[in-house]
């Protein structure tokens, strides 16, 4: 233990022969440096070797009690005193809640605070306590101001309500505990918890509105510190008590639910005090870095499960959540003791709505308390009934319910009441995400599906997952059920089609449900969670053909997203095999249904509407395989006779036919099959316009999809696209996606998708500047490099610091007939694009098809590439060169 001594301090006034402030003043600044860094340093040793929560706090809070004694002694030791004063803490230092970097809020009470011997007893104190690096919130304040500032000011009636002696006048602040205090107490309640729960909402909005957000806020975040302050400051109100231990005494709290709320303050100061010495200045938000460290202080250690800091942190949503349950339980409690009504028109408005169950002021409740210990099936029953009736579970319904969740065993989850009424709620259409919400809030969820507890509050240590995996499962049932109420009908037409046509909306529902449940399990999640489906099929009492749509769901959740972001969607052998995946059309669109719904829910940003013209691509594409079979059946020399024929027919008015055709014939097979005819005709009117130009340069801005064509005509050169990806980044110009066709006479089109966050880029004048960029350096009259490099310095980097994960590098010589596809996952940067192309450039690579796909901090591209030949690339030596080159070229 260690003991926080002052008396160096108090011995300094003391020992004064002639009371002089402005002489001693620095002999007393160093003594009261000493004294905060040696006590500084000692509770630090203390909390790091294992000193609790609470422990660390109150040893933080003394010595600063004892400090601002010292100096409210050495402060006051040479001033004409004319009235009685004393020092009154506030806030969190009032509830003797300090940790590290708190601050500190002092009312100087007094009689007069206009007094110059006031001003200038306040100003040496706090000019003391600010050379000391505090950071302070003071006032002087009298009686009246006290009561008027509560009556106008909801902040300083809350912080008054937190009040404590520090030093001073005692008889003065016993008259402030008898006059001021019952008066800042004695406020009407209804309408100071009204004002607290609209500034708890503004907060919440502020900080996140989930618990699990990957970054949380531990103190203003919800299932925070301010959760808990806030339920306490609502109970003081409504009950006239002045501590947490009123409560208990007044019979509002149990005694169980005292130790849950110290426990709960516990955990977080302990967790808020190494923040606090991690971080260089005041901070409550656990950044990624911050969190590995603070998990690795908890003894936390990686496992093939999981690693140390997602262990951590899905311990810390568990505790989130019992500190969002408690606050919102005490702050229920107070709220529905507020609006109480008589119990002749409360009776009056009762409605009963099934047997066990009644509803009053559109909350659902049950008639016994012991309902749930004969029926525990009811328990189901209710959030039926919520569901349908549109009401809120009472805070009493709430309250059995997890005190009986304990009755639902194996049996009971197995019986047909149960999972009948559970199937009915999922394929209803409307509520699902609140009943299920509600659920997983009062561990319902984890219970009925055990499976579902391993993803509970699960972490995914990356940039790019916002919240945990159940909350983002939850999210994903919300846009399901968006597209069913008609949310997307304007922007998504076929998405609300393609749902509205789902056959069984039980099983897609479930299918979102669990399509992550593997991941409690570590690596290969969908695997993982495809085997767990028959067991929980078998519970809910699906028939077999259920059971594998649901497992195929589970199974291929992934493709999709991976196939339309990442493949040549104009490879028709690949969409074929993509069909044949499916089978069936209701696969497809379940499937399709559900890829949306899980891109949408990862992050606000994460969806984009090139994306979802790529996902709607994909499906149309493989619709019309399954659908019709013989669709992409026709001959392709067929197919592309009638394609050089339509695109001759469109231009024959402004090119001579013979120039047409030779054009035409320039053309590989893979570009014809790619294009339609009018974008053939648009690429050759190009191509012929040309004449002697270095480049003919062509942009579409294609608004319904978010994103813009280019089309760039020049003669092909070593490295051409290279020096066009890096014009691009130097310019700030994203590309999405790259097609590049080269004709037999070494007429090179390059085909470009750019965009960014869903917003185009249509500035005239921006294009104008690319194409005088583009014809400078294809000329050979500049380094592209240096461009690129005055773009990296000129951005400012405020990024906050992310997970790092090194660059990987897969290829694959199977999912194409005509190129080596190389996927390239790494960290995302400025100018990405331009460094890969010019890697596969040095190693005499060439790109054919590019696709670039972001996820917050990373970037997943794909290249399909061929040798110098034109072939794809098979030698060992050759895949272990590209590879390598990659690797060692991206971690530089």
């Amino acid at each position: 233990m260690i003991t926080i001594d002052n008396s160096s301090l108090l011995a300094f006034s003391d020992n004064i022969d002639q009371p002089d402030f402005d002489r001693f003043r620095p002999e007393f600044l160093k003594a009261c440096i000493e004294y905060r860094d040696v006590h500084q340093e000692l509770i630090k040793h203390y909390h790091r070797t294992g000193g609790s929560g609470r422990q660390v706090v109150e040893k933080i809070t003394l010595m600063t009690d004892l400090m601002l004694e010292g100096i409210f002694r050495f402060a006051i030791q040479d001033l004409d005193i004319q009235q009685p004063c004393t020092l009154i803490a506030l806030g969190g230092y009032g509830r003797s809640e300090m940790n590290p970097l708190s601050d500190i809020d002092l009312m100087f009470f007094c009689q007069d605070p206009e007094t110059p011997y006031m001003l200038q007893l306040s100003e040496r104190m706090l000019y003391l306590l600010w050379d000391l690096a505090f950071d302070v919130g003071h006032c002087v304040r009298n009686e009246k101001q006290c009561i008027d500032i509560a009556a106008d000011d909801l902040t300083a009636c809350t912080a008054l309500l937190d009040s404590r002696y520090l030093c001073g006048d005692e008889e003065l602040f016993a008259h402030y505990e008898k006059k001021v205090l019952p008066a800042v107490m004695g406020r009407n309640s209804r309408s100071f918890i009204r004002e607290k729960m609209a500034e708890h909402d503004k907060r919440i909005k502020k900080y996140g509105s989930s618990v699990y957000l990957l970054e949380p806020n531990i103190k203003e975040g919800e299932g925070g510190l301010r959760d808990l302050h806030t339920a306490l400051w609502v109970s003081k109100i409504k009950y006239k008590v002045y501590t947490l231990r009123g409560l208990v005494i007044k019979g509002v709290m149990s005694e169980a639910e005292e130790e849950k709320f110290l426990e709960a303050l516990d955990y977080l100061w302990r967790i808020r005090t190494e923040l606090h010495y991690l971080s260089s200045r005041k901070n409550d938000q656990l950044h990624f870095e911050q969190q590995e460290q603070i998990a690795l202080f908890l003894g936390y250690r990686d496992s093939k499960r999981a690693l140390a800091v997602e262990q951590f942190m899905q311990d810390y949503y568990a505790q989130a959540t019992r500190v969002e349950h408690l606050a919102s339980t005490m702050i229920s409690r107070a709220s529905d003791h507020d609006r109480e009504e008589s119990r002749i028109l409360g009776y009056l408005r009762r409605r009963n709505v099934d047997d066990g169950f009644y509803a009053l002021r559109g909350e659902l409740n049950v008639t016994e308390d012991d309902l749930f210990v004969n029926q525990p099936e009811l328990m189901m029953k209710a959030f039926w009934l919520a569901q349908r009736q549109e009401l809120k579970l009472s805070l009493k319904l709430k309250t059995l319910i997890r005190e009986s969740l304990h009755l639902i065993n194996d049996r009971l989850r197995r019986s047909r009441a149960m999972s009948s009424m559970f199937l009915d709620i999922l394929r209803y259409k409307r509520g699902i995400y609140e009943i299920l919400s509600q659920m997983h809030h009062l561990l319902f969820l984890n219970q009925f599906i055990p499976e579902f507890k391993r993803i509970y509050c699960r972490v995914q240590h990356d940039a790019y997952h916002i919240y945990t995996v159940d909350t983002h499962t939850l999210f994903a049932i919300r846009e399901v059920e968006k597209l069913w109420r008609g949310k997307y009908t304007e922007k998504k037409p076929l998405l609300t089609r393609v749902a509205d046509e789902v056959e069984k909306p039980e099983l897609l529902i479930l299918s979102v449900m669990l399509h992550d449940i593997g991941k409690g399990e570590g690596q290969k999640h969908s695997e993982k969670g495809a085997a767990m489906i028959p067991t929980i099929a078998r519970r809910l009492g699906l028939n077999k053909e259920d059971s594998l749509r649901l497992q195929f769901l589970v199974m291929e959740h992934l493709q999709m997203a991976h196939i339309s972001q990442r493949r040549d969607l104009h490879d028709e052998r690949m969409i074929a095999q993509f069909a044949q995946t499916m089978e069936m059309s209701e696969n497809l669109k379940m499937l399709y249904i559900l890829t949306f719904a899980d891109i949408k829910a990862v992050g606000p940003d994460v969806w984009s509407e090139w994306k979802g013209f790529l996902l709607q691509e994909l499906y149309e594409k493989t619709y019309d395989v399954i659908e019709r079979g013989d669709f992409y059946k026709e001959k392709r020399s067929e197919k592309i006779r009638n394609r050089k024929r339509k695109v001759v027919e469109l231009l024959k008015d402004e090119f001579d036919p013979r120039a047409l055709k030779e054009c035409l014939r320039n053309f590989s097979t893979r570009y014809l099959m790619t294009y339609r005819s009018l974008q053939i005709a648009e690429h050759v009117r190009l191509i012929l316009s040309r004449g002697d130009d270095p480049l003919a340069m062509s942009v579409v801005y294609n608004r319904e999809s978010s994103y813009t064509e280019v089309i760039l005509v020049t003669v092909d050169i070593a490295g051409l696209f290279s020096k066009i990806s890096g014009v691009m980044a130097a310019n700030g110009v994203n590309i999405l996606g790259a097609q590049i066709f080269t004709q037999k006479s070494g007429i090179a089109v390059d085909i470009l998708q750019v965009g960014r966050d869903g917003n185009i880029y249509d500035d005239d004048r921006k294009w104008a500047t690319i194409e005088k960029d583009l014809i400078w350096f294809l000329q050979g009259r500049g380094d592209v490099d240096e461009q690129v490099e005055k773009r990296k310095s000129s951005i400012l980097d405020l990024s906050r610091q992310v997970p790092t994960i090194p660059p990987r590098v897969d290829i694959d010589n199977e999912v194409s007939d005509e190129y080596t596809v190389v996927d390239v996952t790494t960290m995302d940067r400025v100018g990405l694009l331009y460094q890969i192309a010019n890697s596969l450039k040095k190693i005499g690579i060439y790109i054919g098809v590019s696709k670039i796909s972001t996820k917050g901090d990373r970037a997943g591209d794909t290249f399909y590439v061929q040798d110098i030949f034109g072939h794809k690339i098979v030698q060992p030596e050759k895949l272990d060169e590209l590879r390598e080159t990659l690797i060692k070229d991206l971690s530089s």
